[in-house]
């Protein structure tokens, strides 16, 4: 029997078609952080994402390298995270550990392997994660993978209780 997901819930508010996908692509990739704000309305207008957000210890954003921090210039998830819940937002206990091609170039099974061991959670913290409930921020879910290892890594840590609020997945 396969294990259970480490995501609890998943909530999307839209799908990664047109014209999502165009707003996404300015958002993250055409240095377009403004766009912040107006995403995170839409994504807080998805039904179970206002309890979610209130019911949550706290609210991580899906980290970056800092490599692809330094070549976007912000951290897409964090900025929808702020907006989302600016009083439980903690951009410091889920760290990316290391720098990985872009999940976007690979296949399924090559991305599940890519981010194997990409995520920790702040060693000094982690014992307060124990029976807490977390909400997981990212703008796009196309293969989960990246969502996946973050959400195993909070689970390893004692994270009772993961929902993911995302803007747009795929089908």
């Amino acid at each position: 029997m396969k294990a259970p997901p480490p995501v609890d819930a998943c909530l999307a508010a839209v799908p990664y078609t047109w014209p999502w996908s165009h707003c996404v692509a300015q958002f993250k990739f055409g240095g377009q952080p403004g766009w912040a704000r107006t995403l995170a309305t839409v994504m807080r207008s998805t039904p179970w994402v206002e309890p979610a957000l209130e019911q949550a210890d706290c609210v991580l954003p899906m980290p970056l390298s800092r490599e692809r921090l330094a070549t976007r210039g912000f951290n897409q998830a964090l900025l929808l995270a702020q907006y989302l819940a600016p009083g439980t937002t903690d951009a410091t206990l889920l760290l990316r550990t290391r720098h990985t091609p872009p999940q976007s170039e690979l296949q399924r099974a090559d991305r599940l392997r890519n981010v194997q061991g990409a995520f920790a959670v702040e060693p000094l913290r982690a014992s307060g994660l124990r029976g807490q409930r977390v909400v997981l921020v990212d703008d796009v879910m196309t293969s989960g993978a990246s969502l996946h290892a973050a959400a195993l890594t909070l689970r390893q840590a004692g994270v009772a209780h993961i929902t993911a609020v995302l803007l747009a997945r795929t089908e």
